[in-house]
């Protein structure tokens, strides 16, 4: 781990906001190191015999991980370099663009810390698949719902880390009908390559039940749906080719300029292909 500090923004500085979480910290789990972890992070300092300077470097990150006595024992549920260098070669991929895309999607990680598989709940898709299932979502539209059920894409509501399994679930339970958990499954983004789980039965698997399951095996799992949703979309001319606003575009719909996805995408690409 490379050392940073406050006004960093990396994919460390994530899992960094991810162990702080976990230690129960009031932090929002993102890739940016602003006011909430630099405090979080001088606390931690201050009560474990360190230098409170908020600068994390090799012993605050030692100590963290010593704290989080439950990360992964071995990496058995990670993707390795060979991995990706296999998918590349079986779809005729610029090795930089797999990375480019695994980087910006999920910051590199599938999982949360805790070894459940990186998700991002969506409020709208929700109110979307409910209506699919002909259930009527302006019925449970209320305050109590508001950051689980709305009918146009918002970002406010984004928690990130493993508060979003919270807002997962509470949607699952809004109706005893079992309806109602497929439908919020389907509402989430899973692991490495963040695939909806609205495309799980289109793209090859048997139930969004199959799918999830999947999810929660490995990354490699993560990554064989990501070659399946390739496929299934004709996406693996546009990666080739490198045009990255119309990947965006079909991988992560419309919002993917309020994000900036196609930018993030080209920056990383560039990187990794020096």
């Amino acid at each position: 781990m490379r050392t940073i500090k406050s006004g960093t923004k990396s994919s460390e500085v994530y899992y960094l906001n991810e162990l702080l979480s976990k230690l129960n910290y009031n932090v929002v789990v993102s890739d940016y190191f602003g006011t909430a972890t630099d405090t979080a992070i001088k606390d931690f300092q201050l009560n474990n015999n360190l230098v409170v300077d908020g600068v994390v470097g090799l012993k605050t990150w030692s100590a963290l991980l010593a704290k989080n006595g439950n990360l992964f024992s071995s990496n058995s549920k990670l993707l390795s370099e060979q991995n990706l260098i296999d998918f590349s070669n079986q779809f005729n991929l610029e090795l930089a663009v797999v990375k480019a895309v695994n980087e910006v999607e999920s910051n590199g990680k599938g999982f949360l810390v805790d070894g459940r598989p990186k998700i991002l709940f969506e409020g709208h898709i929700f109110w979307k698949q409910l209506e699919k299932r002909n259930i009527d979502p302006g019925i449970y539209a209320n305050s109590s719902n508001g950051n689980i059920l709305f009918e146009s894409y918002n970002r406010r509501y984004y928690v990130g880390g493993a508060e979003e399994y919270n807002r997962l679930e509470k949607a699952a339970s809004l109706g005893a009908d079992k309806n109602f958990r497929d439908a919020a499954y389907c509402s989430a983004s899973w692991g490495l390559f963040q695939i909806m789980g609205f495309n799980a039965v289109s793209i090859g698997y048997e139930s969004i039940d199959e799918f999830v399951a999947k999810m929660n095996e490995n990354e490699g799992e993560h990554l064989k749906a990501f070659g399946m949703f390739l496929e299934k979309n004709n996406l693996l001319g546009i990666l080739r080719s490198k045009n990255w606003a119309s990947f965006a575009l079909k991988y992560n719909g419309p919002a993917y300029k309020t994000n900036k996805y196609d930018e993030k995408l080209m920056r990383a690409y560039l990187k990794y292909s020096k």
